[in-house]
Protein backbone atom coordinates (compact mmCIF):
# COMPACT_ATOMS: atom_id res chain seq x y z
CA UNK A 1 0.00 0.00 0.00
CA UNK A 2 2.89 2.32 0.90
CA UNK A 3 4.68 1.71 -2.47
CA UNK A 4 1.13 2.20 -4.58
CA UNK A 5 0.67 5.67 -2.65
CA UNK A 6 4.18 6.86 -3.33
CA UNK A 7 3.15 5.84 -7.17
CA UNK A 8 -0.26 7.80 -6.99
CA UNK A 9 1.77 11.13 -5.28
CA UNK A 10 4.16 10.86 -8.32
CA UNK A 11 1.74 10.36 -10.76
CA UNK A 12 -0.55 13.23 -8.98
CA UNK A 13 2.60 15.55 -9.04
CA UNK A 14 3.64 14.71 -12.59
CA UNK A 15 -0.28 15.62 -14.18
CA UNK A 16 -0.27 18.76 -12.08
CA UNK A 17 2.94 19.92 -13.50
CA UNK A 18 1.83 19.03 -17.41
CA UNK A 19 -1.75 20.73 -16.52
CA UNK A 20 -0.03 24.19 -15.38
CA UNK A 21 1.97 23.74 -18.81
CA UNK A 22 -1.56 23.32 -21.20
CA UNK A 23 -2.48 25.96 -23.40
CA UNK A 24 -5.41 27.74 -22.14
CA UNK A 25 -8.68 26.66 -22.93
CA UNK A 26 -10.42 28.49 -25.83
CA UNK A 27 -6.89 29.59 -27.03
CA UNK A 28 -5.60 30.10 -30.25
CA UNK A 29 -2.12 28.39 -28.97
CA UNK A 30 -2.65 24.62 -29.97
CA UNK A 31 0.98 23.54 -30.27
CA UNK A 32 0.85 19.79 -30.63
CA UNK A 33 -2.17 19.83 -33.39
CA UNK A 34 -0.30 22.20 -35.33
CA UNK A 35 2.80 19.51 -35.12
CA UNK A 36 0.25 16.79 -35.82
CA UNK A 37 -1.00 18.59 -38.99
CA UNK A 38 2.83 19.34 -40.19
CA UNK A 39 3.67 15.65 -39.56
CA UNK A 40 0.63 14.20 -41.60
CA UNK A 41 1.45 16.62 -43.95
CA UNK A 42 5.27 15.72 -44.80
CA UNK A 43 4.28 12.19 -44.64
CA UNK A 44 1.50 12.32 -47.13
CA UNK A 45 -1.20 11.52 -44.56
CA UNK A 46 -4.46 13.42 -45.64
CA UNK A 47 -6.55 11.67 -42.56
CA UNK A 48 -4.47 14.11 -39.16
CA UNK A 49 -6.21 11.20 -37.13
CA UNK A 50 -4.68 7.91 -38.95
CA UNK A 51 -1.73 9.43 -39.29
CA UNK A 52 -1.62 10.30 -35.28
CA UNK A 53 -2.73 6.87 -34.52
CA UNK A 54 -0.49 4.99 -36.39
CA UNK A 55 2.69 7.18 -36.68
CA UNK A 56 3.36 9.31 -34.36
CA UNK A 57 2.14 7.40 -31.65
CA UNK A 58 1.73 3.86 -33.46
CA UNK A 59 3.06 2.74 -29.79
CA UNK A 60 0.26 3.44 -28.20
CA UNK A 61 -1.81 1.93 -30.93
CA UNK A 62 -0.17 -1.39 -30.55
CA UNK A 63 -1.05 -1.71 -27.32
CA UNK A 64 -4.73 -0.88 -27.96
CA UNK A 65 -4.54 -3.55 -30.62
CA UNK A 66 -3.38 -5.48 -27.70
CA UNK A 67 -5.73 -5.13 -24.71
CA UNK A 68 -8.64 -6.19 -27.68
CA UNK A 69 -6.07 -9.46 -28.50
CA UNK A 70 -6.18 -9.94 -24.54
CA UNK A 71 -9.67 -9.60 -23.75
CA UNK A 72 -10.57 -11.98 -27.00
CA UNK A 73 -8.10 -14.45 -25.65
CA UNK A 74 -9.62 -14.02 -22.12
CA UNK A 75 -12.88 -14.20 -23.37
CA UNK A 76 -12.43 -17.85 -25.61
CA UNK A 77 -10.84 -19.37 -22.27
CA UNK A 78 -13.69 -18.50 -20.08
CA UNK A 79 -16.53 -19.41 -22.63
CA UNK A 80 -14.36 -22.76 -23.54
CA UNK A 81 -17.05 -25.52 -23.60
CA UNK A 82 -16.24 -27.17 -19.97
CA UNK A 83 -16.96 -31.33 -19.25
CA UNK A 84 -20.21 -30.86 -17.91
CA UNK A 85 -21.20 -29.13 -20.91
CA UNK A 86 -22.02 -30.44 -24.70
CA UNK A 87 -23.19 -29.01 -27.92
CA UNK A 88 -26.55 -28.89 -29.45
CA UNK A 89 -28.28 -28.43 -32.98
CA UNK A 90 -29.77 -24.53 -32.98
CA UNK A 91 -33.51 -25.05 -33.71
CA UNK A 92 -33.96 -23.15 -37.41
CA UNK A 93 -35.06 -18.98 -36.64
CA UNK A 94 -37.82 -17.93 -38.30
CA UNK A 95 -37.55 -14.74 -39.53
CA UNK A 96 -40.08 -12.70 -41.50
CA UNK A 97 -39.75 -12.01 -44.88
CA UNK A 98 -39.00 -7.77 -44.69
CA UNK A 99 -36.32 -8.75 -42.41
CA UNK A 100 -34.62 -11.08 -44.69
CA UNK A 101 -34.81 -9.32 -47.36
CA UNK A 102 -33.20 -6.33 -45.48
CA UNK A 103 -30.84 -7.99 -44.12
CA UNK A 104 -29.14 -9.65 -47.31
CA UNK A 105 -29.17 -6.32 -48.92
CA UNK A 106 -27.68 -4.67 -46.16
CA UNK A 107 -24.74 -7.82 -45.52
CA UNK A 108 -22.90 -7.17 -49.28
CA UNK A 109 -23.41 -2.93 -48.89
CA UNK A 110 -22.20 -3.23 -44.97
CA UNK A 111 -19.23 -5.36 -46.00
CA UNK A 112 -17.83 -3.40 -48.45
CA UNK A 113 -18.37 -0.33 -46.56
CA UNK A 114 -16.11 -2.02 -43.91
CA UNK A 115 -13.40 -2.63 -46.36
CA UNK A 116 -13.52 0.69 -47.78
CA UNK A 117 -13.11 2.51 -44.37
CA UNK A 118 -9.86 0.03 -43.67
CA UNK A 119 -8.43 0.36 -47.12
CA UNK A 120 -9.07 4.49 -46.87
CA UNK A 121 -8.10 5.00 -43.34
CA UNK A 122 -5.23 7.20 -44.21
CA UNK A 123 -7.26 9.65 -46.28
CA UNK A 124 -10.97 9.95 -44.86
CA UNK A 125 -12.32 9.69 -41.00
CA UNK A 126 -12.14 6.22 -40.60
CA UNK A 127 -9.28 3.45 -40.56
CA UNK A 128 -8.91 -0.18 -38.69
CA UNK A 129 -10.88 -0.18 -35.94
CA UNK A 130 -13.79 1.54 -37.10
CA UNK A 131 -13.72 -0.22 -40.33
CA UNK A 132 -12.96 -3.73 -38.52
CA UNK A 133 -16.55 -3.55 -36.40
CA UNK A 134 -18.14 -2.89 -39.43
CA UNK A 135 -17.56 -5.87 -41.65
CA UNK A 136 -17.52 -7.75 -38.56
CA UNK A 137 -21.03 -6.87 -38.30
CA UNK A 138 -21.71 -7.15 -41.88
CA UNK A 139 -21.29 -11.47 -41.29
CA UNK A 140 -23.36 -10.93 -38.29
CA UNK A 141 -26.46 -9.59 -40.91
CA UNK A 142 -27.06 -13.49 -41.67
CA UNK A 143 -27.45 -14.47 -38.47
CA UNK A 144 -30.60 -11.28 -38.57
CA UNK A 145 -31.37 -12.69 -42.00
CA UNK A 146 -31.45 -16.38 -41.91
CA UNK A 147 -30.16 -18.22 -38.91
CA UNK A 148 -27.82 -18.94 -36.50
CA UNK A 149 -26.76 -22.43 -38.85
CA UNK A 150 -26.20 -20.66 -41.71
CA UNK A 151 -24.16 -17.79 -40.06
CA UNK A 152 -21.94 -20.96 -38.57
CA UNK A 153 -21.16 -21.74 -42.23
CA UNK A 154 -19.48 -18.75 -43.35
CA UNK A 155 -17.59 -18.09 -39.96
CA UNK A 156 -15.06 -21.25 -39.19
CA UNK A 157 -14.20 -19.96 -35.22
CA UNK A 158 -10.50 -21.41 -36.02
CA UNK A 159 -8.89 -19.62 -38.86
CA UNK A 160 -10.73 -15.89 -37.72
CA UNK A 161 -8.93 -16.64 -34.13
CA UNK A 162 -5.63 -17.29 -36.62
CA UNK A 163 -6.42 -14.05 -38.23
CA UNK A 164 -6.94 -12.28 -35.14
CA UNK A 165 -3.08 -13.29 -33.63
CA UNK A 166 -2.00 -12.67 -37.05
CA UNK A 167 -3.12 -9.04 -37.18
CA UNK A 168 -1.08 -8.57 -34.47
CA UNK A 169 1.70 -9.90 -35.31
CA UNK A 170 1.87 -7.90 -38.37
CA UNK A 171 2.14 -5.09 -36.41
CA UNK A 172 4.82 -5.97 -34.51
CA UNK A 173 6.56 -6.96 -37.65
CA UNK A 174 6.00 -4.01 -39.38
CA UNK A 175 8.08 -2.07 -36.47
CA UNK A 176 10.57 -4.86 -36.41
CA UNK A 177 11.36 -4.25 -40.22
CA UNK A 178 11.70 -0.24 -39.42
CA UNK A 179 14.77 -1.13 -36.61
CA UNK A 180 16.09 -3.74 -39.10
CA UNK A 181 15.90 -0.46 -41.77
CA UNK A 182 18.21 1.60 -39.20
CA UNK A 183 15.38 3.33 -37.71
CA UNK A 184 12.95 3.62 -34.65
CA UNK A 185 10.34 0.87 -33.94
CA UNK A 186 7.21 1.46 -35.75
CA UNK A 187 9.19 4.46 -37.79
CA UNK A 188 7.76 5.54 -40.81
CA UNK A 189 10.70 5.00 -42.86
CA UNK A 190 9.69 1.61 -44.75
CA UNK A 191 7.95 2.76 -47.77
CA UNK A 192 7.89 5.64 -50.15
CA UNK A 193 5.00 8.24 -48.76
CA UNK A 194 3.91 8.31 -52.21
CA UNK A 195 1.86 11.15 -53.53
CA UNK A 196 -0.98 13.19 -51.62
CA UNK A 197 -4.21 12.18 -51.03
CA UNK A 198 -3.99 8.80 -53.30
CA UNK A 199 -4.16 5.32 -51.84
CA UNK A 200 -0.85 4.52 -51.95
CA UNK A 201 -0.03 7.73 -49.72
CA UNK A 202 1.47 7.55 -46.37
CA UNK A 203 4.26 5.35 -45.77
CA UNK A 204 2.82 2.50 -43.86
CA UNK A 205 0.31 3.86 -42.55
CA UNK A 206 -1.67 1.94 -44.43
CA UNK A 207 -0.07 -0.69 -43.74
CA UNK A 208 -0.63 -0.85 -40.22
CA UNK A 209 -4.13 0.28 -40.87
CA UNK A 210 -5.00 -3.14 -42.82
CA UNK A 211 -3.18 -4.91 -39.96
CA UNK A 212 -5.78 -3.52 -37.33
CA UNK A 213 -8.39 -3.86 -39.32
CA UNK A 214 -7.86 -7.47 -39.81
CA UNK A 215 -7.04 -8.35 -35.82
CA UNK A 216 -10.14 -6.42 -35.01
CA UNK A 217 -12.56 -7.90 -37.37
CA UNK A 218 -11.12 -11.24 -36.90
CA UNK A 219 -11.56 -10.15 -32.74
CA UNK A 220 -15.10 -9.16 -32.96
CA UNK A 221 -16.26 -12.06 -34.98
CA UNK A 222 -14.71 -14.37 -32.18
CA UNK A 223 -16.17 -12.27 -29.27
CA UNK A 224 -19.42 -13.08 -30.57
CA UNK A 225 -19.01 -16.57 -31.94
CA UNK A 226 -18.60 -17.27 -28.32
CA UNK A 227 -20.93 -15.17 -26.50
CA UNK A 228 -23.40 -16.98 -29.05
CA UNK A 229 -22.12 -20.50 -28.97
CA UNK A 230 -23.10 -19.91 -24.88
CA UNK A 231 -26.77 -18.54 -25.97
CA UNK A 232 -27.67 -20.70 -28.74
CA UNK A 233 -25.25 -24.22 -28.84
CA UNK A 234 -23.94 -24.77 -25.54
CA UNK A 235 -26.11 -26.24 -22.66
CA UNK A 236 -25.42 -28.04 -19.82
CA UNK A 237 -25.36 -31.66 -19.74
CA UNK A 238 -28.03 -33.98 -18.33
CA UNK A 239 -26.93 -35.18 -15.01
CA UNK A 240 -27.08 -39.37 -14.57
CA UNK A 241 -29.44 -40.33 -12.20
CA UNK A 242 -27.85 -40.97 -8.71
CA UNK A 243 -27.37 -44.92 -7.88
CA UNK A 244 -28.67 -46.05 -4.70
CA UNK A 245 -26.32 -47.31 -1.88
CA UNK A 246 -26.44 -50.64 -0.25
CA UNK A 247 -28.03 -49.02 2.55
CA UNK A 248 -30.98 -47.92 0.55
Amino acid sequence: MWVLALGLAGLAALLGAACFELPDFGGDQHPYGDRAVRAALSHHTANVVSSVNFDLRALDTLGEESILFGAVLGTVVLLRQTRDERHVEPAPARVSPPVRRYALYALPVTLVVGLYVVAHGQLSPGGGFQGGVVAATALHLLYIAVDYRALRRIRPVGRYEVADAAGEAAFVVLGAAAMLGGSAFLANSLLPYGEFNTLASGGTVPLLNAAIGMEVASAVVVLLARFLDQAVEIEESPKPPSTPTSRE
